[in-house]
């Protein structure tokens, strides 16, 4: 991603924590990245533009800490424990994240189209980014889509992939329930090892 569009995402995101997106104006968003306000129109085309490759930028990055939360561990519980760790810890730490998977976008947030928008950009992340956004149901299948393609050993069979899609779903559903519904002592662990324990006692 060019420097100038990383700084521009990198000032709209600073902006947004410290007001709602209503009151963030781009003017201000370009004099925080250094550049001119003819530059985040060229690479954004609007406000609407930019909230949208917010959001996917957001999204990207969410999923790139699941790729690495399924490749930190060895022991296949261990790394979809990881990775419903890294689910609530990035909705907590981050609103848009939260937003994006349980749907519930606050009036502080922007709040784009999860349909794909019509798009006239000559930028080629723009064009991306006005794109389909990812819906709750979307992370759901995502995850464990992803989770299932590290875990799947050579040569499963379809039953074996058909039980190990069905884990990595609980897992992802057991760490969307904890963004919605934080849990106590124990914490998300706790819950995906003992679901875990009794899904494949089953």
């Amino acid at each position: 991603m060019p420097a100038a569009r990383e700084s521009l995402l990198d000032a709209a995101y600073t902006a947004l924590a410290r007001r709602s997106w209503s009151a963030v104006r781009m003017v201000d968003v370009a004099a925080a990245a250094g550049v001119s306000r003819q530059t985040l129109y060229n690479e954004f085309g609007s406000k609407e533009g930019l909230a949208r490759a917010l959001v996917r930028r957001e999204a990207d990055s969410y999923l790139a800490g699941v790729e690495r939360a399924l490749s930190t561990q060895s022991d296949a519980r261990d790394r979809l424990t990881a990775t419903a760790e890294w689910t609530t810890s990035a909705a907590r730490d981050n609103a848009l994240v939260r937003a994006m998977l349980t749907g519930c976008w606050s009036e502080r947030l922007p709040s784009p189209t999860l349909s794909a928008v019509p798009s006239s950009s000559a930028v080629p992340a723009q064009r991306r980014a006005d794109g389909a956004l990812p819906s709750p149901g979307d992370f759901v299948t995502i995850v464990r889509d992803r989770a299932v393609a590290a875990l799947s050993g050579p040569g499963a069979n379809k039953s074996d992939s058909h039980e190990l899609a069905r884990s990595c779903e609980l897992v992802v559903r057991i760490a969307l329930s904890c963004v919605a519904a934080p849990p106590g002592e124990g914490g998300v662990a706790d819950l995906v090892r003992g679901a875990l324990h009794r899904q494949l006692q089953a």
